[in-house]
């Protein structure tokens, strides 16, 4: 035995100092991360020796003392010692388990409750400097912010000719171009595709003339300006009897065939607004009109005589091709005109239509006889009410012709440090029919701010965590024709790379309502940069303030669905990459001047009194905002179990038939059952995130690549892309969407002679809803096992 403990000493002699970490709660502007000290063995001892009171001492010289008698203390001792050091492990133990429960809780800073909601005092990457520290979300906003105000955005708004193919837009693109390549960026380019746009003919311009009652073609009705045109109508010539169908959507013309007024072989006089023209003039062929004449209302703009009105001598401009991109490549990108043989899109229209101004459809409504209009759809052109007609005949001659024209998209790219194939992409139309001020030149003017903002940060030291991509596109007002095709060129890659595209199109049309239209992915990060922004005509109010100021439900107030006339839309229906863009709207009423040759920089600055500047900067701070997060959260802040909500909400919808189904033998649970799995993939998700370790980039970027492609799972992989594009099932078009489901369940309930061109076969088809159900449900619940992860972690109830 003495010998064993001889060995123990000498073995402690030898032994090195010890050390241990110690993890120090850093308080001050570094709070809630931890730092790790060396401690040297001598002070490991003395914490060491609190926990055991118990004191050892080694054997005497030998023949000091007999051997036995030395036995007999040591082992008591060690008897007496042993609930100690139970106690004393027990305690180190839970010591240590607090200690690292706390430490992951303060490294886990980008989960929060919800594992989507970055904390303010995030600290981004390390290895960057502004004011001699680490990058805070607080120090990335003021720096996005002090650059930002450095420069002046309403000398940054071009007033040069923007009208795709001109010679006015191929000077603006060179000066476009040469303002990014001033910039600090690590790429500038441009791509040209080869379009057929359609255009007036001058020398047989497009005309309107009374007809007899022996068809005897009589006065031309004068239309102010030949410029004014519907790209994509159907060329041709087409006499019929007028009838007023308010905005032309389909239950106005249900209303209308209700009143005994059938559209069917007439010309329809419908409203600028609420619907695209394009959605117009398809509603007006399915109920087999003969063509649409479209006309501003001015009691659907505002009346404060303070600000300015269009002039009832404008005719407002708009295209009727029911889908975005070249009309003529479908599905196809158009790099070269002669790579593909020609082919029509479906959505382009069989009949004509026509713009005409407030004088001539005063004109026109004077003539007309029948029922009474409605009261809501009265107006205040006459003095007198308005009726439905029919009234006398016309006959419409449009002469449109097609040109191949080339188109120019300009790219600049700041690429990200650890996910560069990963872009947040943001875009705003540079072309316009006219001036274009609302249009298009303020939300170029924004790009470029943004453009140099975020190229001073990289100049002092930003470094995105992914791709920054700046992009002017052309042909926009043709049907985001430059946008669709740089989509289709790209498709396979941009599914895959693209995290969100943000618009800055139609960014500012008043100063009283703010809307975002977007995917549900980003409705809860626009909620947190919100309240990150200033109103522009509220002081001392965020933007957030300013909407629940007026209704508590905030998303009530602003969330808006994408609309098919914005370049948003092709990003989230056609390729599935969640999109937003955003608009200050004047209170209920729409800008008059948009599509027309008034929407000039000066009326703009009226209808805003001034505070054109402040809004178009408010835009700029709540777009930029959304890039840093976008670009530098280390867990991408998209709100992936949103999509349960919609499903619920529209299962909502769905319930209301579900009697009459049971009648039939048919049932929706496998909806029911798909939503319930999305609904636990989701959250399963959520937990995996949270109980992550975050410095782990493996998992970080695994995470990230299934939140950024939940946009795309809800694209229907069971139908074609060239036959329907907007494939999503929620936002998209054609018989695999939800809402075509619930129009089609609409049926059980409607006298099938109450819809266009009613048959007996254009009722309630139990083989086409078993089709549409089974494309939506194996559609969602695709969209849960892609959320769920690997093959082995799938786990659903279907």
């Amino acid at each position: 035995m003495e010998r064993l403990w001889g060995l123990f000493q000498r073995a402690q002699q030898l032994s090195p100092r010890s050390s241990q970490t110690v993890y120090q709660r850093v308080e001050g502007p570094r709070k809630g991360h931890l730092e790790e000290e060396e401690e040297d063995g001598e002070e490991g001892a003395e914490t060491l020796a609190h926990f055991c009171p118990m004191e050892l001492r080694g054997p005497e010289p030998l023949g000091s003392r007999p051997r036995q008698p030395n036995l007999i203390p040591w082992a008591a001792a060690g008897r007496r010692a042993a609930p100690y050091l139970v106690l004393t492990a027990l305690l180190i133990f839970t010591g240590a388990f607090l200690l690292g429960y706390v430490a992951f809780r303060g490294s886990c800073q980008a989960c929060g409750d919800s594992v989507l909601v970055v904390s303010e005092d995030v600290n981004y990457e390390p290895d960057l400097d502004f004011h001699q520290g680490r990058l805070y979300w607080s120090d990335l906003q003021a720096m996005f912010l002090q650059f930002l105000g450095e420069g002046r955005l309403e000398d940054t708004i071009s007033l040069r000719e923007r009208v795709a193919g001109s010679a006015g837009m191929a000077a603006l693109t060179q000066d476009i171009r040469a303002a990014l390549s001033r910039q600090k960026l690590d790429h500038v380019w441009t791509d040209t595709h080869y379009v057929g746009l359609q255009f007036p003919d001058p020398a047989h311009p497009n005309t309107l003339h009374w007809v007899d009652e022996a068809g005897k073609v009589g006065e031309q009705l004068p239309l102010e300006d030949p410029d004014v045109y519907c790209p994509y109508s159907a060329i041709g010539n087409v006499t019929g009897e007028l009838v007023y169908a308010h905005y032309g959507r389909p239950e106005d013309l249900q209303d209308l065939r209700a009143r005994g007024v059938d559209p069917v072989g007439r010309l329809l006089l419908v409203r600028v607004g609420v619907i695209s023209f394009a959605q117009k003039v398809t509603n007006a062929q399915d109920f087999g009109a003969q063509g649409v004449l479209i006309y501003p209302e001015p009691a659907d703009f505002s009346q404060d005589p303070p600000k300015p009105s269009l002039s009832s001598q404008q005719a407002v401009y708009g295209h009727v091709h029911l889908g975005t991109g070249d009309p003529y490549t479908p599905g196809f990108p158009s790099f070269n005109q002669t790579q593909f043989p020609p082919v029509a899109s479906s959505g382009l229209p069989s009949i004509p239509a026509q713009p005409i101004s407030a004088d001539i459809a005063s004109r026109l409504l004077r003539k007309l006889k029948g029922p009474v209009a409605p009261q809501e759809w009265q107006g205040s052109l006459l003095g007198s009410p308005y009726h439905l007609g029919p009234g006398p005949r016309l006959r419409l001659v449009v002469n449109n012709h097609r040109t191949s024209t080339p188109i120019n998209n300009i790219f600049g790219c700041i690429e990200g440090r650890s996910e560069p194939d990963h872009y947040v992409v943001i875009g705003a139309q540079r072309d316009a029919w006219g001036p274009g001020a609302a249009k298009s030149a303020v939300g170029t003017a924004i790009l470029l701010e943004l453009v140099r903002t975020f190229s001073s940060m990289v100049s002092n030291g930003f470094r995105p965590r992914r791709s920054l991509l700046f992009i002017s596109w052309d042909g926009g007002d043709f049907g985001s024709v430059g946008s669709t095709e740089w989509l289709e060129g790209y498709l396979s890659v941009l599914h895959l790379k693209a995290v969100v595209y943000v618009s800055l199109d139609n960014a500012v049309l008043g100063d009283d309502k703010f809307h975002a239209k977007t995917s549900p992915l980003l409705t809860s990060l626009i909620e947190s940069v919100l309240k990150q922004v200033d109103s522009p005509n509220h002081s001392g109010q965020t933007l957030y303030e300013q909407v629940v100021f007026t209704n508590p439900s905030w998303d009530a107030e602003v969330i808006r669905p994408l609309p098919m006339d914005s370049s948003a839309y092709s990003f989230t229906a056609f390729v599935g990459v969640p999109a937003v863009e955003f608009s200050f709207m004047e209170d209920d009423q729409a800008y008059p001047f948009l599509h027309t040759k008034e929407d000039t920089y000066e009326n703009l600055h009226k209808v805003l009194q001034g505070r054109l500047p402040a809004v178009a900067q408010a835009v700029a701070q709540l777009a930029g905002q959304l890039l840093i997060r976008l670009s530098h959260d280390r867990l991408l802040p998209l709100d992936f179990g949103r999509y349960g909500d919609v499903v619920l909400r529209h299962i909502g919808n769905l319930n209301e038939f579900s009697g009459d189904l049971k009648a039939r033998g048919l049932t929706l649970q496998w909806v029911y059952s798909a939503r319930g799995d999305y609904i636990r993939a989701a959250e399963k998700l959520r937990q995996e995130i949270y109980s992550s370790e975050e410095r782990d980039e493996r998992l970080t970027r695994m995470y990230n690549v299934r939140i950024m492609r939940v946009e795309f799972y809800f694209l229907s992989q069971y139908v074609s892309p060239a036959d329907s594009p907007f494939r999503h099932i929620f936002m998209g078009r054609g018989d695999h969407t939800l809402g075509a489901l619930l129009d089609h369940l609409r049926l059980l309930r409607s006298n099938s002679s109450g819809t266009p061109g009613a048959t007996s076969s254009t009722g309630f088809q139990e083989s086409r809803f078993r089709r549409q159900l089974a494309l939506l449900t194996w559609t969602l619940q695709g969209a849960a096992n892609a959320l769920s992860g690997d093959v082995w972690n799938i786990d659903n109830n279907f």
